[in-house]
């Protein structure tokens, strides 16, 4: 009756009347009874209080499997795994009780929160030679370790092997395995396997559906994550009682671009949590809806709800990605006033974005603020830098975190051969190169290889490059043939374009940009052949040219244009009007003719005036007119009124682009500098180009 009343106590988490019972016990004389001490053990780690249940466990006269057991599941299910792992080696040292199949499960739980797999493999031989591994509890655990610690082969053979003990815990094991480690594919099969068996017992349950929208999100399966809703639906299971579904549901819309789909079940949640208020912002801001995103933001900012550090840097990453600087700035004052603080990775999300903002002296202020730095806060600096061609400050940067005891890792090595290859610095860049080679504690990784490529290709070592493609110690990736065509482009050499063109197409020929940069290639050479030839190959493939789309920040609003003559704009026709006015200011001064770089050589077919309006429907250049139509029109280098920034300096056009800001812009915006007697900042997919004065900072080279 005594072990009845504290078990009652354990299962309601009882504490108070837990601990009068063991005072009760001990007044009677009972205090010695190993039943009831296991029982008391059992009471005092289930309602938290470890220090109570080790006090007992220590004063017990004599212990059995079941005493050690109790304590090491209350460790475990505390979050103490480390302490689990630790009493079970205690107990096979100075016990000679053997354990049973719940001591070896814990302990299977055990090594794999902690990761250790070299323990869940000797657990696990243990398991066999005592016959347990049939056990449904052990063989469950097995899976589990095997899954969370990549090896899902051996959590395969386990699952095969408990055919006849499986339970709903074994099932959902297996799918979870699956999905954890990217083969959503099989995770589907094993649960079409489960629902073919129709077990009673093995019915899904909210661990099963989440599990199986893993696996649904990986694969971007939108009709199978659609049919899993349905299923949730038909057994009862709702979004609004369980956490971990409602996340898992919005993760599969998002992630299939169903977006309306999502807000449904987002906009039915009660209560919602901040990662699933990030969710829904990440996913609308990576689908370009940056308006409903900012929207969501605002929402979120003023729900209430708190974040953690790594909700803010998420939600921090998206807009620095857009690069909007007065919605950064809100952002950033969100993750001032957040109750959390400014830990060092919500820090470093702020450098970063300030950085793709353009505002290069800022991310530094922030970065001097930061007062925990990390390699990852060096790494930023460096990288915001380079991007800005500011490779001799980058390499300053770099030395100034070796001498404060930061030892820089591959990815830092790689912001700094970035950094030197986008300013051109070809000793620094091969003397850095060097050291990673031959820093044993280093690898050297393709995309190191891909900067030396990029610095060869603007050094016009064309040779060079190929020759180090070919002896690379790793096959050359995506980006290493893509950075090499592009320096052919620059050079025109179309010999080794053609085959740099055929290994990219071999590896990533369902990628339209590959296709379209080498059918300009061929264009700009007069080899209209080869020209067609590719685009009918893009054809046959259904493929289509991304399209373009420019954004820029006008009396604190985002305005976003698309290309191909995007007229959705409430002023298009007085922005057309206002470029006009500029290419014909800029053809009476500097002699300028839209269309005439060799990279408008594609419209070789079409009459001047179509290529000029043709350019001038480009996003990037329509996004300069809504600037310069907002500003004022008589805005030019020999005087007129000039809008200011704080301090007297003249307001900088930033203009922000998703892909590579085409050459004919490019050569507009350079004259467009010059005319108008102010900076502009483009940021496109590469990098970003300071025109000031009719020159850039790319100096032609991205």
């Amino acid at each position: 009756m005594l072990a009845d009343l504290l078990r009652a106590s354990a299962r309601g988490a009882d504490l108070r009347g837990g601990a009068q019972l063991h005072g009760a016990l001990t007044k009677l004389g009972f205090g010695s009874d190993t039943m009831l001490g296991n029982n008391l053990v059992d009471m005092y780690a289930k309602c938290g209080r470890l220090d109570a249940a080790g006090q007992v466990f220590d004063g017990m006269p004599e212990r059995n499997v079941v005493s050690w057991t109790a304590l090491m599941v209350g460790f475990l299910q505390q979050g103490r795994a480390g302490e689990c792992l630790r009493l079970f080696g205690e107990m096979r040292r100075v016990s000679e009780a053997p354990p049973n199949e719940f001591t070896l499960s814990a302990t299977l739980k055990a090594c794999g929160v902690v990761g250790d797999m070299g323990a869940g493999v000797r657990v696990h031989g243990a398991c066999v030679r005592m016959g347990f591994e049939g056990h449904g509890v052990v063989a469950n655990s097995l899976v589990l370790v095997y899954s969370k610690g990549g090896r899902i082969g051996d959590a395969r053979r386990v699952f095969d092997g408990a055919a006849a003990f499986r339970d709903l815990v074994t099932w959902n094991a297996m799918i979870s395995g699956y999905a954890h480690a990217g083969q959503g594919r099989d995770s589907l099969l094993v649960f079409r396997e489960m629902q073919r068996r129709g077990d009673e017992g093995c019915q899904p349950d909210e661990f099963t559906f989440a599990s199986l929208l893993k696996a649904c999100s990986g694969l971007g399966a939108a009709r199978e994550g659609t049919q899993a809703h349905a299923a949730m639906v038909t057994r009862g299971v709702s979004t609004a009682s369980s956490v971990i579904v409602a996340g898992a549901l919005l993760d599969v819309y998002v992630k299939c671009q169903c977006l309306p789909a999502a807000m449904q079940v987002f906009d039915r949640l009660e209560r919602k949590n901040a990662i699933q208020w990030t969710t829904v912002i990440v996913g609308h801001a990576q689908e370009g809806q940056v308006k409903e995103a900012l929207e969501l933001f605002r929402r979120f900012w003023s729900s209430g709800v708190r974040a953690d550090g790594h909700v803010l840097s998420s939600i921090v990453g998206v807009f620095a990605d857009f690069a909007l600087v007065e919605q950064g700035r809100q952002v950033h004052c969100y993750t001032v006033k957040n109750p959390t603080g400014m830990d060092v990775s919500v820090s470093n999300s702020i450098v970063d974005m300030y950085h793709k903002c353009g505002l290069t002296d800022e991310a530094e202020r922030r970065f001097r603020e930061t007062p925990m730095r990390n390699v990852v806060s060096w790494t930023a600096m460096i990288n915001g830098l380079g991007k800005h061609g500011h490779g001799r400050e980058a390499i300053d940067m770099f030395e100034e975190m070796r001498a404060e005891g930061v030892e820089p890792d591959e990815v830092a090595y790689l912001a700094l051969l970035s950094a030197c290859s986008h300013s051109g610095l070809v000793d620094e860049c091969r003397r850095y190169f060097s050291v990673i080679r031959q820093d044993r504690r280093l690898r050297p990784r393709a995309e190191h290889y891909a900067c030396m490529v990029d610095l060869l290709g603007r050094a016009g070592e064309l040779a060079e490059a190929r020759d180090l493609v070919a002896t690379m110690p790793m096959a050359p990736t995506v980006g290493v043939w893509q950075t090499l065509l592009s320096a052919c482009r620059v050079h025109k050499d179309v010999s080794l374009a053609r085959e740099a063109g055929e290994a990219l197409l071999a590896m990533d020929g369902d990628n339209p940009a590959n296709y379209v940069m080498l059918s300009n290639i061929f264009a700009e050479a007069g080899e209209w052949h080869e020209h067609q030839q590719v685009r009918d190959a893009m054809r046959r493939r259904g493929l289509r040219k991304q399209g373009g789309c420019s954004w820029v920040e006008v009396g604190k609003e985002a305005h976003f244009f698309y290309g191909g003559g995007d007229a959705t704009h409430p002023r298009a026709a007085d922005i057309r009007r206002v470029l006009r006015g500029m290419e014909s200011r800029m053809r009476e001064r500097l002699g300028y003719s839209a269309g005439s770089s060799a990279h408008a050589a594609a419209l070789h077919d079409v009459d001047e005036e179509s290529r000029a309006e043709g350019l001038r429907a480009h996003s990037e250049r329509l996004a300069v007119g809504l600037w310069l139509l907002h500003h004022g029109e008589r805005h030019d280098g020999d005087g007129g009124k000039e809008e200011e920034e704080e301090g007297g300096r003249r307001e900088v056009i930033r203009v922000y682009k998703n892909l590579r800001v085409c050459g004919d812009c490019h050569e507009f915006f350079k004259g467009l500098s010059r005319v108008v007697g102010r900076a502009m900042v483009v940021r496109d997919a590469n990098r970003f180009h300071r025109f000031q004065d009719g020159a850039c900072s790319c100096r032609d080279y991205w």
